[in-house]
């Protein structure tokens, strides 16, 4: 078993009335990741919102980990807990 660790910068967009995810984007490190939300902060990305998530994947056995929520900002979808 392999596990690395993946960082998702995951944006959201409005179409119509309903709240949509956007292309994710696999950043190299939460930095990479951060520089992203402040872009939306500044209103350099024109998203609704965005959300940085970090997990540990073993893609060959095809298993995924707990996602972790690092950052959150803007309009997101609700997230069961």
């Amino acid at each position: 078993m392999s596990l690395s660790e993946r960082i998702v910068f995951q944006p959201f967009v409005w179409r119509g009335t309903k709240l949509e995810g956007g292309t994710a984007i696999l950043c190299r490190n939460p930095e990479d990741a951060h520089r992203r939300i402040e872009k939306v902060r500044a209103g350099i990305l024109s998203v609704a919102g965005a959300l940085v998530v970090r997990m540990q994947v073993d893609e060959e056995a095809g298993d995924y980990g707990e996602p972790e929520f690092l950052e959150r900002i803007g309009s997101v979808p609700e997230m069961d807990e």
